[in-house]
């Protein structure tokens, strides 16, 4: 495979060493180039021989750089180089499956590309590697990679994904672990189908992989009330949430004993606010290597907001405002926000939680909270001077909500300013305290 370039940066090496616009980059140093990941690898070199195509014309050009790390000024039509790789999966849980009709076409796209489980943390399936693909993982010792397990046991993965390869790819676990590779690994559970037992079991098998599976991050199954047609899910009891707790934590036990004290497994903290039980402290998450899967979050921005409360001087701070959240987080930010109004005279902060009236009130999460569900349940009340609302409800731009709602539209339906704030304690007490005016 080939790739076309499409503009060579002013004076860069790339320019200085006679590459074109349109020129067509076949290899670095022999080596062919498919996308993103080859070209950043193999640029990593002081000598670089282009092989390029022009014009029909095999021709090469060489390259000295005074830093290996630098880049040599070449972009492409994309990002990755290529066309972003979708899921062959057609998983019983898959959440977009479940989306309504009429939203923008990125959210429909399935991703389960391993170039971004590299470039961005995305978790992947397995299913769509190739040889080549699992090859280069191991050539370029590319880690960690972020893998989406869902149960150890083959049966019952093809079930669960409706795809015939996604037991079979199992053993590509295998294969990385020999390599050194480090995986992060998630299983999101579904009642009575890969918990119990089953849970037991993927736990055990994925502990023989250990060191190079670092982490397993088990999450409830996220439903919305969009299931029409759609494999008969239901959401966690309180009960079963605590199961699956218990399940863990005696896995723990077993492999710390053998292992210094590592806990390798973690249950999400969904799991803990459904079963209506303390989070673990800080110590418990260690390098909180599963914060994306929400594992640890609500423990780690209380232990950020705590330290700023205690290193912020006392003073009066006269400002009224509301902070808004999902039902998930209401109870702790209500806490934090008592903490700050009792160290600040003249604070006052009215904490809202957001029923999700567009996915349905089983969808709890901040991060899937609507502008019209925040427009809707805000709207024509005493907000204060601003609206402070969780980052993660927008999409990466920071501009839009999922429905398409922007910030700025949300702020001129509620008549006062609407400041994402992202999720961290030192920047929310900041914000709290005097940001966004």
């Amino acid at each position: 495979m080939s790739v076309k370039i499409e503009n060579v940066l002013c004076s860069s090496y790339a320019e200085k060493a006679g590459v074109l616009k349109d020129d067509i980059l076949v290899s670095i140093n022999g080596n062919e180039i498919f996308d993103v990941l080859d070209y950043r690898f193999y640029i990593q070199s002081r000598k670089l021989t282009l092989t390029l195509l022009r014009d029909g014309q095999t021709i090469s050009t060489n390259i000295r750089k005074g830093d290996e790390f630098a880049d040599i000024g070449l972009e492409f039509k994309t990002y990755l180089m290529d066309k972003q790789h979708s899921c062959k999966n057609k998983c019983i849980f898959c959440f977009v499956d479940q989306m309504p009709k009429g939203m923008r076409d990125t959210l429909y796209f399935k991703d389960d590309d391993s170039r971004m489980s590299f470039l961005f943390g995305n978790y992947i399936t397995l299913t769509g590697l190739c040889e080549r693909e699992v090859q280069r993982i191991m050539d370029m010792h590319i880690s960690p990679v972020n893998i989406s397990v869902h149960t150890m046991n083959p049966e019952l993965r093809v079930k669960m994904m409706k795809n015939p390869n996604a037991g079979k790819v199992l053993g590509i676990l295998d294969r990385l672990s020999e390599q050194g590779i480090e995986m992060n690994t998630q299983l999101v559970l579904c009642p009575g189908i890969n918990d119990g037992d089953e849970l037991r079991f993927s736990l055990e098998e994925l502990s023989k992989l250990y060191p190079s599976v670092k982490s397993i991050a088990a999450v409830p199954v996220g439903l919305t009330k969009f299931r029409d047609g759609l494999y008969p899910l239901r959401t966690y009891t309180k009960e079963e949430a605590a199961q699956v707790i218990d399940i863990i934590d005696e896995f723990n036990a077993h492999f710390s004993w053998f292992n210094e004290g590592k806990i390798l497994a973690y249950a999400s903290d969904e799991f803990y606010l459904i079963a209506e039980r303390p989070l673990p402290d800080g110590d418990y998450y260690g390098e909180y290597s599963q914060l994306d899967n929400g594992v640890g979050m609500c423990t780690l921005l209380k232990e950020e907001f705590m330290s700023a409360l205690d290193e912020a001087p006392e003073k009066e701070v006269n400002r009224r405002l509301t902070l808004a959240t999902g039902y998930a987080a209401y109870n702790l930010l209500s806490e934090l926000c008592a903490k700050a109004q009792a160290k600040f005279k003249g604070l006052g902060i009215n904490v809202v939680k957001i029923k999700n009236e567009f996915f349905g009130d089983t969808v709890t999460v901040a991060g899937l909270v609507t502008g019209t569900d925040f427009k809707a349940q805000l709207e024509n009340t005493d907000l204060g001077e601003v609206v402070l609302i969780p980052r993660v409800s927008l999409r990466n731009e920071g501009d839009k909500f999922l429905d398409d709602i922007t910030v700025e539209e949300l702020s001129e339906a509620l008549k006062v300013p609407v400041i994402p704030v992202e999720n961290d304690g030192y920047k929310l007490l900041e914000t709290i305290i005097d940001g966004g005016v």
